[in-house]
């Protein structure tokens, strides 16, 4: 019986152009586009079995060994560091980590500067690095609404268009860094299975340098 590479796609729109790219690359199965409720697809033949998870946590699975491989953007792995390797840029899912707040805002250096993020450790290390005196206010979501109420001087987020920062009168002061998806591998797997993740690594690397994605 073949062993099961297991791999680890996060949900949305983000994961299907990612088995897009997958399936191009000759790891295809059959169903896992298909809109149900199902959550795990296997192709018996090739030795795959996908799997959706919430974006956010397709680190801790391929972390914790659940996964073999999986695709994560570069905020978790710069926010979690999860003890995986990352193998491959996959150019997709671009967008940008920056501070953004209200459009006349203007920084007073002898005030502690109040962050609202969900990326509490990449805000922190940001700040330090410049040596800017911050206190974290840690929020899961509407982050764009703190600075419109009060509640902080910047913000800390993921921004891809800028639509929704405009629409609220808030502009971006800073990119922090840039974001994609990455392949990453489980560290034990890899070193058992890496002759077929190499093999996904190398199909990879023929689509976007014939620029098919």
């Amino acid at each position: 019986m073949k062993t099961m590479l297991n791999i680890a796609l996060p949900k949305g729109r983000l994961g299907e152009k990612v088995y897009s790219m997958f399936e191009k690359a000759g790891f295809e199965c059959l169903g896992v586009t298909e809109k149900s409720r199902k959550l795990i697809f296997e192709n018996p033949e090739k030795g795959l079995r996908y799997f959706w998870v919430k974006p956010s946590d397709v680190a801790i699975y391929v972390e914790r060994g659940a996964a073999d491989i999986g695709v994560a953007g570069k905020d978790i792995l710069l926010e979690y560091e999860p003890d995986v390797y990352e193998l491959f840029d996959l150019n997709t899912g671009n967008c940008n980590m920056a501070v953004a707040s209200v459009s006349d805002f203007h920084d007073n250096p002898r005030k502690t500067l109040r962050v609202a993020t969900k990326f509490s450790n990449i805000a922190k290390r940001y700040y330090t690095s410049i040596g800017r005196d911050i206190d974290i206010i840690h929020l899961n979501g509407s982050i764009e609404l703190a600075p419109l109420l009060n509640l902080a001087d910047v913000i800390v987020d993921i921004v891809e268009t800028g639509n929704t920062l405009k629409a609220n009168n808030l502009k971006v002061i800073n990119n922090i860094f840039p974001i994609s998806a990455r392949l990453i591998a489980n560290k034990s797997s890899y070193k058992f299975n890496d002759s077929v993740i190499n093999k996904l690594v190398d199909g990879l690397t023929n689509l976007t340098q014939t620029k098919e994605f």
